[in-house]
């Protein structure tokens, strides 16, 4: 068996060469919390290795974020960081290639006003929409990971030793991203070949509408037309293969803006701007939220379904079959990254670009004719179950089943 040390090395490898695939003269922004030193430090040495030019690391500090929440004054929360927007924008132009390295607490803002959070994001959102839409359309490489830290490792058990929390979540980590395997690049890359297999299955069906039931669901989704089945697994502007997010265990596409229909019930919780959303459901009428219920987290759900004008539409769907590793262990990540890779689910906001036949090359006012929604926001939610059925309605109107009892039919 691999030690701590060796793993923790993978991890950092699968990052560099997977993840983004720095390429020799490139530069690297790594984003991450300062507890996540260590991986980030192994991270900066292999992308030098590789050829990096440059690695810029970028430090945030959960202790410092709740304190401006607390203690500034609220006008503050309606200044756009433009300088941040700017600087990210010039580096994504110049083909730096972005990795996100989240130590997610999901508790951290417990208590806050959701209108201060919702304040911030909505200007922050707003100026860094330009490099967003670099990063939404595939033109630079980017990827997100985890680290694991004592507050969220306390989240998901709460019921071992303290000592023990995060060693815990680091073999669960560790496993759900095969870097406890001997040959971890050759293990990702038969994963991904796999979900690529079921990309094309989808592609060439071509299906006009999604059908899902399940209980508290009773969902259609109207795909639009030139829409592509995709994975996490992408070739960037330069013709570069990386991976967006590390553990991906899913194959997704974009919902036409207006077309869907019916209700959704959330199956796991949310972690959303350092609150939890959970036990909730939305009712949709011509893809647009119209009513919507939280057992916890009502407030925090409102702000976010009134972000913008399309954070009440859809901007993904997502299919994961309930037998994946992440499902099968068990374990309640409390963070989108984990926990999406365990259900299928859909996304509240902007839909990609690179989801629909020459998106990357529309205008946004071509995506928005094509059915793609946009929005300032985009926010996964898990909404799959053992239960769920859903069926593919081609364009003469024969339904298939794609999925059953939570797995691929």
């Amino acid at each position: 068996m691999l030690d701590f040390k060796q793993k923790l090395e993978n991890y950092a490898l699968l990052a560099v060469k997977i993840g983004v695939n720095i390429q020799p003269g490139q530069t690297l922004v790594v984003n991450a919390d300062i507890v996540a030193s260590e991986l980030v430090r192994l991270v900066v040495r292999k992308a030098y290795e590789e050829g990096a030019k440059l690695v810029k690391v970028i430090y945030s500090d959960e202790f410092v974020t709740r304190a401006r929440y607390e203690l500034a004054p609220s006008a503050s929360f309606l200044e756009a960081p433009q300088w941040h927007a700017d600087e990210m924008e010039d580096l994504a132009k110049k083909g730096a290639a972005i990795l996100t390295i989240i130590s997610t607490n999901p508790d951290l803002l417990n208590g806050i006003e959701a209108g201060r959070i919702a304040d911030n994001q909505r200007t922050t959102g707003q100026a860094m929409t330009p490099y967003r839409e670099l990063m939404m359309g595939n033109h630079i490489s980017w990827n997100g990971l985890a680290f694991s830290s004592p507050s969220w490792a306390a989240k998901v058990f709460p019921d071992a030793p303290p000592e023990q929390q995060v060693d815990l979540l680091w073999d669960a980590i560790f496993k759900a991203v095969r870097a406890d395997q001997e040959d971890p690049i050759a293990a990702w890359t038969q994963h991904l070949d796999g979900l690529q297999k079921r990309c094309n299955t989808l592609n060439n069906r071509k299906y006009r509408k999604l059908h899902y039931t399940a209980p508290g669901t009773d969902l259609t989704i109207e795909l639009p037309e030139g829409h592509i089945w995709c994975q996490a697994g992408a070739v960037n502007g330069r013709g570069v293969p990386f991976v967006a997010n590390i553990p991906t265990e899913e194959v997704f596409t974009a919902p036409l803006k207006t077309g869907v229909n019916g209700k959704v019930s959330s199956t796991k919780p949310l972690s959303y701007g350092g609150h939890i959303i959970d036990r909730f459901t939305l009712t949709l009428e011509n893809g647009k939220v119209t009513d919507y219920t939280a057992e916890e987290g009502s407030e925090t759900l409102a702000a976010l379904l009134s972000m913008d004008e399309g954070s009440a539409f859809l901007g993904e769907v997502a299919l994961v079959t309930f037998h994946s590793p992440i499902s099968e262990s068990g374990i309640l990540y409390y963070t989108t990254l984990f926990d999406e890779n365990a259900s299928c689910h859909l996304a509240i906001g902007a839909a990609y670009a690179f989801t629909l036949q020459e998106g990357i090359h529309m205008t946004k006012e071509q995506l928005a004719d094509k059915g793609m929604n946009q929005s300032l926001t985009h926010v996964d939610f898990m909404m799959g179950s053992p239960d769920m059925n859903i069926d593919g309605i081609t364009d003469d109107g024969v339904s298939e089943p794609i999925f059953r009892n939570g797995n691929w039919a």
